[in-house]
């Protein structure tokens, strides 16, 4: 039997690749801009923890819904750019809106139109990514995105710094349509289109010539005993590995409230608001540095165990902010903290797509996407309701012992070694 045309090209695997991660750098720099300067903002129009965990919980959810739907949306379609580039201009074109808002309902309302856009176009990146890179090398792809996506989670809170003394927070929200507006036009004019079936789509005026793409790729990337035939079902028939993952990450996500909360406990001891953009600082300097090293470790070696080491890390960070001993030991751990990011995005993004086959990436991806943001939205209800009930510590104790048991139950996942897996 021939063996199948290899899927790794000097033109089309670099660019989309690369393409994916200066988008994923703008819009994060757009985001992230507004992000940590929001629950000060939301303190002075008069709302507090309770709100922020409403506001954060719905927006987490409906972009689980999307994902939901996107993961079915893009294993059923031939043209996937549409998808992501529709998704980061609506995502940066609501964004700028927060200078304008006067109540906590408007955040509401612009943080879903935000998330839903994200949920939308994540799932069909996730899945071109894939597309464009040979299986051994998921990881390495997934965490160089991660890495420049992180990269702009350092860049937005300097942009925020830099405007907030003079112009104020509504200023800061202004300013995020600048990198926001760039973010479009880079994948507008950057992204090249992967077909489903055999070849890679040049775009209108361009000179790049059509790229094979290996057919047997897109239509057998199982790798594990269950995999199924391509079906197109809302739920298809997964590997039960995959389910097993799942059902680890899903109990996780029950502890893994949003960042905000953290944001709040930082004020809570006497950070200001005004360093709130530093704390996100520290903490995506070391996510940056730690994302790639760790997507390309997990290429060669057990991911499970990879992001089990990432969930301790996070356990230890929860405790560290229950305890709350000083503001030093606040800003070491928010820097810490940017580790257990690293070591488990780029990484369980990659244990999912290597578990299952071609035709079914989307919806693997929309469900695992799906319940672990459900889950998160529970998260932040329960934590607000616990932090209003008991004070700040407890819910941060909860966080942190949900973590710990989680690492243990990955641990017990045994997921082979990506250097063995097969080649299609």
């Amino acid at each position: 039997m021939a063996a199948p045309p290899s899927t790794s090209s000097p033109q089309a695997t670099p660019r989309n690749i690369y393409v994916f991660g200066v988008t994923s750098f703008l819009n994060d720099t757009a985001s992230e801009t507004a992000y940590w300067v929001l629950p000060a903002f939301l303190a002075s129009l008069g709302a507090g923890p309770a709100q922020l965990g409403i506001i954060e919980g719905i927006a987490e959810s409906v972009a689980s819904f999307a994902q939901l739907f996107s993961g079915y949306l893009t294993d059923n379609v031939s043209r996937r750019k549409p998808i992501v580039v529709g998704g980061y201009f609506v995502a940066n074109a609501v964004k700028p809106l927060l200078a304008l808002v006067s109540s906590w309902w408007q955040i509401l309302g612009i943080r879903f139109s935000d998330r839903f856009a994200k949920g939308i176009r994540g799932t069909a990146r996730d899945v071109m990514v894939a597309e464009s890179v040979d299986k051994s090398a998921l990881g390495s792809a997934y965490g160089l995105i991660q890495a420049l996506d992180s990269a702009g989670a350092i860049a937005g809170p300097l942009l925020a710094l830099a405007v907030i003394g003079r112009f104020g927070m509504r200023g800061v929200f202004a300013s995020a349509a600048i990198p926001g507006a760039l973010c479009v036009l880079v994948a507008w004019w950057g992204i090249r289109e992967v077909r489903r079936k055999d070849k890679v789509v040049p775009e209108p005026g361009s000179d790049d010539k059509e790229t094979p793409v290996a057919a047997a790729e897109l239509r057998s990337a199982g790798t594990g005993e269950g995999a199924r035939p391509y079906t197109s079902t809302w739920l298809p028939r997964l590997p039960s590995g995959f389910y097993y993952v799942l059902a680890v990450v899903t109990l996780f996500s029950l502890g893994n409230s949003s960042d905000m909360f953290l944001v709040l406990r930082a004020g809570n001891i006497g950070i200001p608001a005004s360093r709130a953009p530093l704390l996100g600082l520290v903490f995506n300097i070391t996510f940056t540095l730690a994302s790639w090293p760790a997507g390309k470790f997990s290429d060669r070696f057990s991911r499970s165990a990879i992001a089990a080491a990432g969930y301790l890390v996070f356990a230890i960070v929860y405790f560290v902010f229950a305890l709350a001993p000083s503001q030093l030991a606040i800003w070491l751990a928010m820097a810490f903290y940017g580790l257990f990011y690293a070591l488990t995005n780029p990484v369980l993004k990659a244990l999912v797509v290597a578990s299952v086959e071609g035709g079914v990436r989307g919806r693997a991806l929309g469900i695992y996407a799906f319940l672990t943001s459900v889950t998160t939205l529970l998260s932040s209800l329960i934590t607000g309701a616990l932090w209003k009930a008991y004070g700040p510590a407890v819910p941060f104790y909860f966080s942190a012992g949900i973590a710990a048991v989680s690492a243990v139950g990955l641990l017990a996942h045994r997921s082979p070694q990506a250097s063995r897996l097969p080649n299609p």
